[in-house]
Order: structure tokens, then C-alpha cells, then sequence
């Protein structure tokens, strides 16, 4: 067909008339017979929002929808009713771009309320520290491209002096028990864990990376992943017997962050463009904040598989453990562990909203987490305080200074040693853009937030493991 003929049967000229040319191409090239193309481009002319689901002809039927039609290519963008939903910020220096991003974010029809955390640095879409609520509606790119990115902590039952006596036979359990980078996976013998035994096939994409999902499981990946071993300080007992440790005192900690590994990315970025597919009127600066509404097969089926990644970043947290605990011969006295890249239902301002912490760490009343610093700087054990301005959330680690490329061409490993040294801080593995200084001040952070958490134990990095210099982040 023609473009004449298109004309003839309702296609307007422009860009409707140039995609159904292409259109046409690709349906012949799939076996559709060229004699139904004729009748079948009449019908979608003729009722285009039967077609709006279709799976080769959706987008044409979107472009000849009425613009004020909810499933037109070009509505006009309609933000938020009263032009930005309330947000706050905790931290008076923070980034301008990240604050951009948020007070972007708040102006979505569908935003309820922001908070904007003292680590916060620019992101995709919502900046990382960012937290917003939502009503009835899922953003992928304000869970975050590593979904259920997550925090372990496990205290062992092994002498604090065998950070000192044996440090290589931790150094080689980790080294054996876990693997760093990207496509890092045990092909040979994938870990076992009842996260595998679950339906995959809750949606096709998790279907697909089933295989890979069971390969990369125990892994750590690259970015600003890590496993280290450290000192955890528990100073009170009300501390201790809130973590479930015996008494005050120094223990030997187990500490890893890692999340959903090569999976997760994959869903993360596959429901990132069905969502900004379905959201053509957002202008530029909003893009990556496409949504799925939570009534629609496509928000119901990222969220099953966003909380099935959940469960998959748990259990590759518990085999990392698990594992280098077996190789030692060791045993857990407690754990405390937190999502930190996540989208939850929760109650707030007497209603249910979506809310989406991404690089934030969940803080309701009572509620243990851990907030790392960097290889050389303390990680904390928390206690949420239940602070609803903050929508019950709190930083999830020191937050960035500098971009990654920023940080490999500024500093170079001679300057960095001795630093580490004089910390008493063995680094295995790491990348330039992952060394101290490229981190803010974990103490200031901590100090601006003290009405969002409190610390109950310190823990200091003495044993590091991360993607080797060279591997591109993760996270």
C-alpha cells in the first residue's frame, strides 16, 4: 500500500501515515497476508481504541485516538492537581540536581507526598534517597534499575581476634564462596534455595531469566556491591537485646549489599519502557518517572515480579551467608537485613499509597536496619523512629560526592593505600570509582537524620571484597 491509499482510508498525513508504512513492512515480514492489511487498517481507522491492545497494531490505533482519550499517543501532560504534591528534605547541601529530581517527581498526577533523605545524588527519574508515594500506581524507574538492592548483616560466633590471627582464611571464604562482577554466576553449581522452587512464570520476562536468576544466585555483581568483615560495637544492652545479641561488647560481623542481580536490571528495564510507552505526554524531564497504574495487567505484572525479585535479592543474601558461615565453620547469632530499592503498600495520612524508597531505607517505629558508609567509614545498625514526614523512611548509606567517572580520573590507588592502612581496612578487589573519598561524611549524614533512626551498633570494614577495577556498576 501507499501512502495515497492510507489517506483514503483516515490515516492522517505525517507521522501516522510514515509509521504505518513501516508498519505494514514488519506485519507482511511476520506472515500476515497482504489482501487482511487493506480491511484491517479500515477497522482500526474506524474504532481505534478496540485496537489500543493489539500487539502489532496498538501504537497506530494510540495515534488516531481523540488526544483527549486516556490511551492517546498525543494527550497533553496533565500534572498534579494542585501543581506539586508536599515534599521535605533533611539536609540543607544536598545536590541540586537530586532536588530537582524530587521536587520534579511531586508534580506527577499521580504524587501524593516526597521526602528527599541527607545521601541523596542524582538518579534516574527519582534521585537516589529519594522516596515518593503514589496513588495506585508503580513507577519501575523509581524502584530503581537493581530491584530489592538489599543490606545483610550476621554476627558470628568466632572470636573478634580472628579478624587479625586468621584474616586469610577469610579472605579465601569469600574469595570461594561468592562471586564479584558482571555475569558473575556459579554455572557449574548454582547455590540451592526455596526462592528457585517458586512460579517464574508469573510473568514472561521472569520466565526468562529463570536459568540465569538460579546461576547468579550467591553473587555480589559490581557497582558498590560488596561483602566485607568487620568489628561490630554494641555499647548498651538495651542495644544488644534489641538485635538479639547476648550482651554489649565487639563482634565479628559479616556484612554484604547486593540485590537482584542481571535479572532484576532485566525486568526493571523492560517495564521501565512499557511504562514510558504507556505515558507518551510526559515532557522530557519527567520520562523516567513513567507509571503503571496498579489496576492494569502491566502493573500488576511488574509487581509481581518486583516482589518476586524481592524474595530472589533475600535469597542471594542468605546464600552468600550461608556460605562463607559453612566454609568457616561458623555460626549466625543474629542477622538484620533491609530492602533499600523497593516499592511498598502502606498506610499514610489515613490512606493506602504506593511508596517507592529508592536508595532509602525503610524506618517505621522499631523497625532494624543497616546504613553502610564506605570501605574505610562505619555501617550502622538502626532502629526506625516511625517519622511520617519522612514517609517512615531514612538514608540508605553516605550518598555519592562525585560520579564514578568523576572518581577514576581524579584518583589513582597509590593515594588511596595508606589511607586504607592507617585504618586498619584490607580491601581484596575494588574499582577507583568506589574509594572513600568519592563518599560523603556516613557521621554528618547520620547526625542530620536523627529524628528518622536510631543507631544501636557501629560496624568498621576491615576485610573488603568488591568488583574488581574495570567491571562497569550495577547498581
Amino acid at each position: 500500500m501507499k501512502a495515497k491509499q492510507l489517506h483514503k482510508l483516515g490515516i492522517p498525513k505525517g507521522k501516522p501515515t510514515r509509521y504505518a508504512l513501516r508498519l505494514i513492512d514488519a506485519a507482511l515480514s511476520i506472515g500476515i497476508e497482504k489482501q487482511q492489511l487493506r480491511p484491517t487498517l479500515a477497522k482500526i481507522v474506524a474504532d481505534p481504541a478496540a485496537w489500543v491492545n493489539d500487539d502489532i497494531f496498538c501504537d497506530l490505533a494510540r495515534m488516531l485516538l481523540p488526544r483527549d482519550h486516556p490511551d492517546s499517543l498525543y494527550r497533553p501532560f496533565v500534572g498534579h492537581p494542585e501543581g506539586a504534591a508536599p515534599w521535605r528534605q533533611w539536609g540543607e547541601d544536598l545536590d541540586p540536581q537530586s532536588q530537582m529530581q524530587m521536587a520534579n517527581a511531586v508534580t506527577l498526577p499521580i504524587a501524593v507526598r516526597g521526602a528527599l533523605m541527607p545521601d541523596a545524588h542524582l538518579g534516574y527519574g527519582l534521585p537516589i534517597g529519594g522516596v515518593l508515594a503514589t496513588h495506585n500506581a508503580v513507577i519501575p524507574y523509581a524502584v530503581g534499575v537493581d530491584i530489592a538492592c538489599r543490606m545483610k548483616l550476621t554476627v558470628l560466633d568466632m572470636p573478634i581476634d580472628t579478624l587479625n590471627r586468621q584474616q586469610q582464611r577469610l579472605a579465601d571464604a569469600i574469595e570461594k564462596q561468592t562471586r564479584f562482577g558482571m555475569g558473575a554466576a556459579f554455572k557449574k553449581q548454582p547455590c540451592e534455595h526455596p526462592v528457585m522452587d517458586e512460579d517464574w512464570s508469573i510473568t514472561p520476562i521472569t520466565n526468562q531469566q529463570k536459568d540465569k536468576a538460579r546461576q547468579q544466585l550467591g553473587t555480589s555483581g559490581s557497582g558498590n556491591h560488596f561483602v566485607e568483615f568487620g568489628e561490630l560495637e554494641v555499647k548498651t544492652a538495651e542495644a544488644a537485646k534489641a538485635i538479639s545479641l547476648p550482651e554489649p561488647g565487639t563482634y565479628l560481623a559479616l556484612l554484604s549489599h547486593s540485590g537482584s542481580r542481571g535479572p532484576g536490571a532485566t525486568i526493571a528495564s523492560h517495564y521501565s519502557r512499557v511504562a514510558m510507552k504507556r505515558h507518551p505526554e510526559l515532557p522530557r524531564h519527567l520520562a523516567h518517572l513513567a507509571w503503571l497504574d496498579l489496576d492494569t495487567a502491566e502493573g500488576q505484572a511488574y509487581w509481581a515480579a518486583m516482589e518476586l525479585m524481592g524474595r530472589y535479592a533475600s535469597a542471594n543474601h542468605a546464600c552468600i551467608h550461608r556460605n562463607l558461615l559453612r566454609h568457616l565453620g561458623a555460626r549466625a547469632m543474629t542477622t538484620v537485613e533491609n530492602h533499600h530499592n523497593f516499592a511498598w503498600r502502606e498506610q499514610h495520612d489515613g490512606r493506602e499509597v504506593i511508596v517507592h524508597r529508592k536508595g532509602a531505607t525503610p524506618a517505621g517505629e522499631g523497625v532494624l536496619g543497616v546504613i553502610p558508609g564506605s570501605m574505610s567509614s562505619p555501617a550502622f545498625i538502626v532502629r526506625g523512629l516511625g517519622n511520617q514526614d519522612s514517609l517512615n523512611s531514612a538514608a540508605h548509606g553516605a550518598g555519592r560526592v562525585m560520579s564514578r567517572r568523576q572518581a577514576r580520573q581524579t584518583y589513582r590507588w597509590a593515594q588511596v593505600r595508606d589511607y586504607l592502612e592507617h585504618r586498619g581496612v584490607t580491601v581484596l578487589s575494588a574499582g577507583l570509582d568506589e574509594v572513600p573519598f568519592v563518599y560523603k561524611d556516613i557521621e554528618k549524614v547520620m547526625s542530620l537524620q536523627q529524628d528518622l533512626v536510631e543507631p544501636l551498633a557501629r560496624f568498621q570494614p576491615r576485610l573488603v571484597k568488591m568488583a574488581p577495577e574495570g567491571e562497569r556498576p550495577e547498581d
